[in-house]
């Protein structure tokens, strides 16, 4: 396996690897920023994500990579990794979950995706359109990752942001309690029985827009 293919195979084995108490520990580190896209009507048409990821597992993924200045990559040349990243995603809903006045909406495939590497840091870009763009009076979205291999912390600074919504729209972030704490004091014997299939959503960053 080449290591232009291990940012997504690492991602794609990890809900595989991570079985029983250990779940309960998030492996990768995930700071977060999301734009919501509104079209001219009012509709939402999907969610623009940057995904900056810690650096320890920045290094890991590039390892291996080529490029022309050593130890800076381009754009260009993480463009196998950056397509391998997003397939890996789907099996996994992209970690992205919406709802539409209740209503479970879907998303298509991403597009306008880049990774960038900058400060030892690797920073994965993507457009998630909504399979049908919807005009709800409410709109959840949630960002996280059921198994919490993976912890995802929006950013403190804009970490959300509305482009084009109609005027009036209101826009709320919840941000988990520190996950890693709570995770380590519940019992094991609650990962050991396959109750922890959805343990994530105890960390989900919920984003509610609420629109007259």
């Amino acid at each position: 396996m080449g290591m232009r293919r291990l940012f997504g195979f690492l991602l794609a084995a990890a809900m595989t690897l991570a079985a029983g108490a250990a779940r309960a520990h998030p492996h990768v580190w995930i700071t977060a920023t999301s734009e919501l896209l509104y079209a001219a009507d009012g509709s939402i048409t999907g969610v623009r994500h940057v995904w900056t990821f810690d650096d320890m597992f920045s290094a890991y993924a590039v390892q291996g990579l080529e490029s022309k200045s050593k130890g800076a990559y381009t754009s260009e040349e993480l463009k196998p990794l950056a397509q391998t990243n997003v397939e890996s995603l789907k099996e996994y809903a992209y970690f992205t979950f919406a709802r539409a006045d209740g209503k479970k909406e879907r998303f298509q495939e991403p597009v306008d995706y880049f990774l960038d590497y900058k400060d030892t840091v690797l920073t994965l870009h993507f457009t998630l359109p909504l399979k049908n763009p919807v005009k709800p009076r409410q709109l959840v979205l949630e960002v996280f990752d059921r198994s919490f291999f993976i912890d995802f912390q929006m950013a403190k600074d804009n970490p959300v942001k509305l482009v084009g919504a109609p005027a009036g729209c209101q826009m709320k972030l919840e941000r988990p309690n520190d996950g890693t704490a709570s995770a380590q004091k519940l019992n094991e014997q609650t990962f050991l029985n396959g109750e922890n299939s959805n343990f994530g959503m105890m960390f989900a960053n919920k984003i509610t827009v609420d629109c007259p």
